[in-house]
């Protein structure tokens, strides 16, 4: 076994016994102000009062959003789920983690928790980070499924703000992205911690010791529903996230779609946007799959895109590394420009894209990750308003390039090429994004051929002060562009009629 050196004070983290879970004092106390609120609200706790939802018009024009995976298992830097694979026989984790730790009778995932000190985590360099790279929304992880809260949780002693860092990290971004003019919001996982030890109690580990069960959760099997006491726990702790940081999103995974979350799923949406009513703010919730009706929330598809326009907005959460969400040793980064591309595809077809960064245990973000937000914040401080404010088209773009529609799939397909050309529009404004540079500089746009979608007053290049040869023919609308691009990704024509131009109805 290879030997992990951990300061000696740190061996002994962990000896001392914890509240397990909230009390049921203060568990009933949450479950009786979330009826006050409903009931004195707008909104009821069913789904077809939910449906009078709208999503708000910030949310909608921001198109661009910060996702951050941190906490506890950017320690090991090893897995996005260390903490239930490093139980389950069989898996590559679980060896890795005997080999480098021990085994995990002695060395449990608690052990991980004082290496995460965010000893350079500095919440105004994050936001300002984030500011440069054209962010309009930050959306931190509250609670993994690890079961560790990463803000100064009322329902469990085992939080970021009493171990580890002991510091209230999120409240600290919250503050920070406010200042900079950004909306803030949280994601809470907390529906997987369930399950998510549950291999734990198959081996010889600490889940099976009862003093950490507020950390390990109840640690059950999958295929079991959960039980009251868990839901009522998960419906306390959620509509905390709201009280404390008044979120403008909170984006849930995708457990919450089991049955047995239902009830506790449209009390939960009443409340938020019931609270939201109460302070004059929009509201949005994040959710994958069925576990929402169409309109009650937002849909979102993790690393996933769509192939047409969808009338409701959408969201598609991916990273900027391909092999994780979490801090890891050996990320598989993506480039600026191919999450350009899937921005302008996403923004086409009336999404918003939440692009995820893992920072590391200290709190540093990595310098690749830096460089891959800065290089889109630069393409957007030229191309800016062809995506921010935007709506779609009465097409979403043209070209051979074909998008692989659904979940786990943003990766997938092949380059985008000068062929390749998605739409947006505002003020009247039809923008086309060429997502390629073309070699002789002809661009052909063939849903503006003669005779299509009204008389065109000019055309210009984003970021150019060229003036464009361009022209109007059976095959679609010729543009000459410069000699030398504007940026280094995706280039926005910006295209003037005479008369208004349609646009897609949605929203």
């Amino acid at each position: 076994m290879k030997q992990h050196i951990l300061r000696p004070a740190l061996l002994a983290f962990c000896a001392l016994a914890l509240p397990v879970v909230a009390s049921e004092r203060a568990i009933e106390q949450a479950m009786a102000r979330v009826d006050e609120v409903i009931a004195g609200g707008p909104f009821k706790s069913y789904w077809q009062s939910l449906q009078d939802y709208q999503a708000p018009e910030w949310y909608i024009d921001a198109k661009f959003g910060i996702f951050i995976h941190w906490g506890v298992d950017a320690v090991p830097a090893y897995d996005d789920w260390y903490f239930g694979h490093m139980y389950e026989k069989g898996n590559d984790v679980y060896k890795h983690h005997l080999e480098t730790y021990g085994p995990q009778a002695r060395f449990g995932y608690k052990e991980f928790i004082p290496l995460l000190t965010f000893e350079k985590y500095d919440a105004t360099q994050y936001a300002s980070l984030f500011k440069a790279a054209g962010a309009k929304f930050v959306v931190p992880v509250g609670e993994h499924h690890d079961g560790f809260p990463l803000y100064d949780c009322g329902y469990t002693m085992w939080n970021a703000a009493r171990m580890g860092p002991k510091r209230d990290i999120v409240a600290e971004l919250e503050t920070a992205v406010r200042s900079q003019g950004m909306r803030f919001g949280v994601s809470s996982h907390h529906a997987e911690n369930w399950w998510m030890y549950h291999a734990g109690t198959e081996i010889d580990s600490d889940v099976n010791d009862p003093r950490y069960a507020g950390l390990y959760g109840p640690a059950k099997p999958k295929t079991m529903p959960p039980n009251q006491a868990f839901l009522e726990d998960w419906l306390a702790r959620s509509t905390e996230i709201v009280d404390k940081f008044k979120p403008d999103v909170v984006w849930f995974d995708w457990w919450i779609e089991e049955p047995a979350f239902q009830p506790y799923l449209q009390k939960f949406a009443a409340y938020y946007y019931n609270r939201a009513a109460q302070w004059k703010s929009g509201a949005v919730i994040n959710y994958k799959y069925r576990a929402f009706p169409d309109g009650a929330a937002v849909l979102d598809l993790e690393r996933g895109q769509l192939n047409a326009i969808r009338p409701m907005v959408w969201q598609n959460d991916t990273s900027v590394s391909k092999n994780s969400w979490f801090h890891v040793a050996h990320p598989e980064y993506r480039t600026p420009g191919s999450l350009v591309g899937d921005l302008v595809d996403i923004v086409s077809k009336n999404g918003v894209l939440l692009l995820n960064v893992g920072p590391m245990a200290d709190g540093s973000i990595p310098e690749q990750e830096q460089a891959i937000l800065r290089g889109i914040g630069a393409w957007l401080r030229v191309n800016g308003d062809a995506i921010y404010g935007t709506r779609p088209w009465k097409v979403f773009g043209e070209g051979p390039t074909q998008v692989h529609e659904g979940p786990f799939n943003d990766t997938k397909r092949t380059p985008f090429t000068a062929r390749d050309v998605r739409f947006t529009t505002k003020g009247g404004m039809l923008y086309a994004i060429v997502l390629g540079w073309p070699e002789d500089r002809q661009v052909n746009i063939a849903a503006l051929a003669e005779g299509a979608a009204g008389d065109i007053r000019s055309v210009r290049l984003l970021g150019s002060n060229d003036a464009l040869k361009w022209k109007r023919e059976s095959v679609g609308l010729h543009v000459e562009l410069p000699e030398k691009p504007p940026c280094d990704y995706a280039y926005s024509l910006a295209i003037e009629f005479v008369a208004p131009i349609q646009i897609h109805a949605g929203n």
